[in-house]
């Protein structure tokens, strides 16, 4: 397989593709909640377990499976088992799901990033956020109403994603990941830098290295762990096998591996550090318990922050601008990859020219980003988001590494890998690969419990009509590529 398939023009443009994939709102928004709400410094043991057991190990898979058979996502499950092709039609359909409410966000942020310059929240972020950016509604009630400006950022946002994505692997992906993800980390150093030069920094940083060692032992903690880990190497979205599918004959499978595992990990751990700084200067300028302060996703980034900002005096012109366009560049970045699989799929699957391929992909994703840009856009999007992330994508992996990890034969993966790694993987590999699923099967199970206890009857419609979506389509595109490509 993969005769005259492309391949990146060099390791380092990989790589920066690679990581720039992984680094993304995970590392900046999530981690250093999580970090918080599971022990503090107890949280790294467990972290760096999973970054072992569970990062290393399933990376290391999609590694092989990309290089060994140089093709899409959809033709390396065709290869194994034929029958397998509409699972591998529904992890795709879950990651265009993904993306097309990732560019909202990403969107969001765009908004955020012009208002930073001239402290355009005002002095209360959070009814800034809720009635001024997103015109947030009760239930479906605002579906009807469109946000004027969150539905022009989004469009911004995917026409971008498009402009890169089209150009193609080289004149686009590689070409784009060299500037981005190098102007990504030098402006995580200065925002770090700065903000450890705050007065009350020490109080944030301090806190996030003191152990909880009573936590220790709580199931929680381990489970917020290797979740942490899935969300943030963006394991089971098909990108690393598919950005491996490019690499030429003598890549080193295992070092590249590595490379981008440290950097994703020190890149969330290091950003955590100027978060927890930033919040602890908050802490000590207002008088705000600082765990009141600390917050996921939205509330973190577009209501604290501002706030912290609303604060921090003229310099904040600077650092605010500074801090959202990290979170472009990174939200950008993973949006493009999270495209990639979907487009190389589709492109040979149906043999359409890659650049229609994306742009079809680009203008359906854009239609159903639409939904998220009304009234009960920002409501809807939740949905989308622990439903996606807790049970469907947890379900695609535990079935991936089922079938790369035992149907498939793993000692052939092994001597691929081996064969083309200065540093040797021993069995421990194969055994942790066996054990994986049943990991990853606890997590889903805990993911599925908290969707039924904190659903309503709007998320359980939501959660109904995806889910019936993602068990139909799969199986209806199969019965039309077979159609066309065997008769």
């Amino acid at each position: 397989m993969g005769e005259g398939r492309v391949q990146w023009n060099s390791n380092f443009g990989f790589l920066m593709a690679m990581i720039g994939s992984a680094v993304g709102l995970g590392n900046i928004w999530r981690f250093p909640y999580i970090l918080y709400t599971h022990g503090l410094g107890t949280f790294m043991i467990p972290y760096i377990v999973a970054i072992l057991v569970l990062g290393f190990s399933f990376l290391l898979i999609e590694y092989t499976v990309g290089y060994k058979f140089k093709t899409s996502f959809i033709k390396v499950f065709e290869a194994i088992n034929r029958k397998l092709k509409p699972f591998a039609w529904f992890v795709c359909l879950i990651i265009f799901f993904i993306v097309s409410y990732y560019t909202v966000i990403v969107g969001w942020d765009l908004i955020y990033m012009i208002l930073s310059f001239f402290k355009g929240w005002g002095s209360q972020p959070d009814n800034f956020l809720i009635h001024n950016v997103l015109h947030s509604s009760e239930g479906f009630s605002g579906i009807f109403t469109f946000v004027p400006f969150v539905f022009l950022s989004s469009l911004i946002v995917w026409i971008l994603i498009w402009f890169i994505s089209h150009k193609g692997v080289n004149d686009g992906i590689s070409k784009f990941s060299q500037y981005a993800v190098p102007i990504l980390f030098v402006i995580v150093v200065l925002i770090v830098i700065f903000s450890l030069t705050l007065k009350g920094s020490s109080m944030g940083y301090t806190l996030m290295f003191t152990p909880e060692w009573s936590e220790l032992a709580n199931l929680d903690i381990w489970l917020a762990a290797f979740g942490q880990i899935i969300f943030s190497l963006s394991l089971g979205m098909a990108i690393v096998l598919t950005y491996a599918s490019y690499l030429p004959d003598n890549a080193n499978l295992v070092k590249n591996a590595v490379i981008v595992l440290c950097s994703n990990s020190g890149f969330e751990v290091f950003n955590a550090i100027g978060v927890f700084s930033i919040l602890g200067f908050m802490a000590f300028t207002t008088g705000i318990p600082l765990g009141n302060l600390i917050t996921d996703g939205t509330g973190l980034a577009f209501v604290v922050y501002p706030q912290v900002f609303n604060v921090m005096g003229p310099i904040a012109y600077i650092i605010g601008p500074l801090f959202f366009a990290c979170i472009f560049i990174a939200g950008l970045t993973s949006a493009i990859a999270l495209l990639e699989p979907v487009a190389s799929s589709i492109n040979e699957a149906f043999k359409i020219p890659r650049k229609k391929a994306v742009s079809i992909i680009a203008v359906v994703g854009f239609l159903i980003t639409i939904i998220f840009t009304t009234g009960a856009g920002s409501a809807i999007l939740s949905i989308f988001d622990m439903f996606l992330n807790n049970f469907a994508l947890l379900f695609a992996i535990i079935i991936e590494c089922i079938t790369f990890g035992w149907l498939y034969k793993i000692d052939d993966l092994m001597e691929v890998l081996n064969s083309k790694s200065s540093f040797k993987i021993g069995k421990w590999w194969k055994y942790v690969i066996y054990v994986l699923p049943v990991i990853l099967a606890i997590l889903w199970i805990n993911g599925l419990i908290n969707i039924v206890q904190y659903s309503d009857m709007m998320t359980f419609t939501v959660d109904g009509v995806l889910l019936l979506v993602l068990i139909i389509v799969p199986f209806v595109i199969s019965f039309i590529e077979n159609k066309r490509n065997y008769g």
